[in-house]
């Protein structure tokens, strides 16, 4: 039987999301872990993550598991999810410039409070509901149509310095990148455990996901 580990680290909402993957993929077995080497024997790992990314990277390093994901993302599938996404690239704009993991090259940015849809209508912050996401081509997106909807709730959103690691993008009002690939890694600033029948799609497809593009 193949493994996920959802790391735990004290922020995210774990047992949704290895409900979702159980759900997703009854033949694997889910472990919410925080141990290192659980993670490292896993045979994937997912990233969660809500919150404050200072929070979230004081955490990871506090318990040694920034360099644990690091390596992840070196060796097995890694998926990011919402914070998990924002937090391995350099650095983040939210908590006065924090540092990230640097697993992803680029920078997490603030969608401005000036925001405008085609009708001149103000655009809240957080962008939450649920968006259109244009696919470009991936294995995780196997048997997801284009432009199918799925559920965020950020304030931030990342621009990788090679547009070659975006994966998907979602507008508003502008298009920007909601999915990231880099070898082995995949992540997503949206929620695929509150994404309903796409999300659960996208989940299965990592569970039986070798890491190659």
């Amino acid at each position: 039987m193949s493994s996920v580990a959802v790391i735990d680290y004290g922020m995210g909402n774990l047992h949704s999301i290895a409900k979702a993957l159980q759900h997703a993929a009854p033949e694997v077995d889910v472990q919410i872990v925080s141990d290192a080497d659980a993670i490292l024997q896993a045979d994937r790992v997912v990233f969660p993550g809500v919150g404050a990314i200072r929070d979230c990277m004081q955490a990871l390093n506090q318990s040694g598991l920034s360099a644990v994901i690091q390596s992840v993302a070196k060796t097995k599938p890694l998926l990011g999810i919402c914070l998990g996404m924002q937090a391995l690239l350099t650095d983040s704009e939210e908590n006065d410039n924090t540092s990230g993991l640097g697993i992803v090259s680029g920078h997490v940015v603030r969608f401005s409070d000036a925001l405008m849809d085609s009708h001149g209508n103000n655009l809240k912050i957080p962008h939450m509901g649920w968006n259109q996401v244009h696919q470009r081509p991936h294995p995780l997106w196997d048997k997801i149509p284009q432009d199918s909807r799925f559920y965020f709730v950020h304030s931030y959103y990342a621009k990788p310095d090679d547009t070659s690691a975006v994966a998907a993008t979602t507008e508003y009002p502008d298009a920007f990148a909601c999915a990231l690939a880099q070898d082995n890694v995949f992540a997503v600033q949206f929620h695929p455990e509150k994404s309903q029948a796409v999300g659960l799609q996208l989940l299965n497809n990592f569970l039986h996901w070798d890491g190659q593009v």
